[in-house]
């Protein structure tokens, strides 16, 4: 069975097309304004092991945390409907990940009650770059936790995001995309000891009720 989800999410503010594959390869396909975030959906991709396509739009003019929000729900309802019942799959995945000078950690549960935690040290100072005509980028780092809540509520997980220790606003938010890619790439596996089980003694995963 592919575990396969498209999701269309469209918004007086947003428009976004985001199609996910949990057993691929890496693979990202970005059609995203916002190089910073564009760059972390592309690492996660990569670290998670999952195909990723995504097209959006937002109003950009008003500032970023509509589309960067959006996104993350996007994200978490295509995780959701990918994994379906979850049955056979492990539920629970944890990742310590350094990137240089930064230690983060990640650990995640899919247990169809939504609860982030967000302890990550993230500065709110904007990161400032540049798009490849040389137009000025700058990133609200502050949105960041906006992005993981809509993820959280979305796909109806538990995750806690830390970082132990860090210097760089960048390092910090990459390791996190980094460990909680590996963390949801390890609680999304087949458990081929479970194959037909649902890994509850509930006897089921109940499905998110966020889904605005």
């Amino acid at each position: 069975m592919n575990r396969t989800a498209k999701i269309e999410r469209k918004t007086q503010e947003t428009e976004i097309f985001l199609s996910l594959n949990l057993d691929g390869t890496g693979i990202a396909k970005l059609d995203y304004p916002i190089g910073f975030l564009r760059h972390m959906i592309n690492t996660f991709a990569k670290h998670g092991l999952f195909d990723i396509e995504l097209r959006a739009s937002g109003d950009l003019c008003v500032d970023q945390h509509h589309l960067v929000e959006d996104t993350g729900i996007t994200l978490g309802q295509a995780f959701s409907a990918a994994l379906a019942d979850k049955k056979g799959i492990r539920r629970v995945g944890s990742c310590l990940y350094p990137m240089d000078e930064t230690l983060a950690r990640a650990a995640v549960d899919l247990s169809g009650r939504p609860y982030l935690c967000f302890d990550c040290g993230i500065s709110g100072i904007p990161l400032v770059s540049a798009e490849a005509d040389g137009r000025p980028a700058p990133f609200q780092t502050d949105t960041i936790a906006d992005f993981w809540q809509g993820f959280t509520g979305a796909s109806a997980c538990a995750l806690h995001l830390d970082v132990l220790r860090g210097r760089s606003d960048h390092h910090k938010i990459e390791a996190v995309f980094k460990a909680a890619a590996r963390a949801l790439r390890a609680a999304c596996e087949k458990d081929p000891r479970a194959a037909d089980a649902i890994p509850s003694t509930k006897g089921c995963l109940p499905p998110p009720v966020y889904l605005a």
